[in-house]
């Protein structure tokens, strides 16, 4: 989230006239298991407190199997949650979540089948293909990469991805998820896949920045960023 996003936005900023300034809180976490995930999740209300002192005009959830470990579709009660928090603070925004922002993308491309990476455990890993799959899109492959560490996830290399993607059964899918997580880094290899492979390709930190673009009404088109951000949807 806080390499992805703005590497994203600065590269929109060298063909359009918007400008964009980032401010983080951050929710605790080191193990990426479930019980660290439930309290890194609680704790995100005192972020969205935090972050609306600063009147942001959105703000962004960016761990997508914390949201998916807490249940199917509650994306919804966090978002509704976490937006109520900045409206009783006196500084309203919309709130979106990198878990609904990648559902929703999915829906906006018409996407029905999707092969999926993450770097999670099996166990998470499921939880992730399971939720995809409640929201109407079936997962037909998924890689595993089961790193625990949640520092480990943020040092993976994103050229790694260009082989691992080769992994996936690709037959008959409309769209390849290159990594359903934020820490993990995919950018630089986002438009290398999809131009390779011939399927358009998304990632957790791509839907987000789209739909964090579309809360604030401006045009999605960002180079480099995959089918997703080509200003199309």
């Amino acid at each position: 989230m806080e390499t992805e996003i703005p590497a994203l936005l600065r590269a929109r900023e060298l063909v359009a006239p918007e400008r964009f300034t980032f401010h983080s809180s951050r929710m605790r976490m080191k193990k990426v298991v479930k019980e660290e995930l439930e309290a890194m999740d609680r704790d995100s209300d005192r972020c969205a407190l935090e972050l609306s002192d600063a009147k942001v005009d959105v703000l962004g959830y960016a761990c997508l199997v914390a949201i998916m470990s807490m249940g199917l579709g509650y994306h919804r009660q966090s978002q509704a949650r976490l937006q109520l928090a900045t409206e009783t603070n006196g500084n309203a925004a919309p709130v979106v979540t990198s878990a609904g922002a990648l559902i929703e993308g999915l829906h906006a491309m018409g996407m029905k089948r999707v092969s999926v990476i993450c770097p999670y455990m099996k166990p998470l890993t499921k939880l992730v293909v399971d939720y995809i799959e409640h929201e109407g899109v079936e997962v037909k492959d998924y890689v595993a990469l089961e790193i625990p560490d949640n520092l480990a996830v943020a040092a993976q290399n994103p050229a790694n991805l260009l082989e691992i993607y080769q992994r996936l059964d690709r037959s008959g899918i409309d769209g390849i998820v290159l990594s359903a997580c934020v820490q993990m880094p995919s950018l630089p290899s986002i438009q290398k896949v999809q131009d390779a492979s011939g399927i358009p390709t998304l990632s957790a930190a791509v839907a987000t920045t789209w739909q964090m673009l579309k809360q604030l009404n401006l045009p999605t088109h960002i180079p480099g960023g995959g089918a997703l951000l080509s200003g199309r949807y």
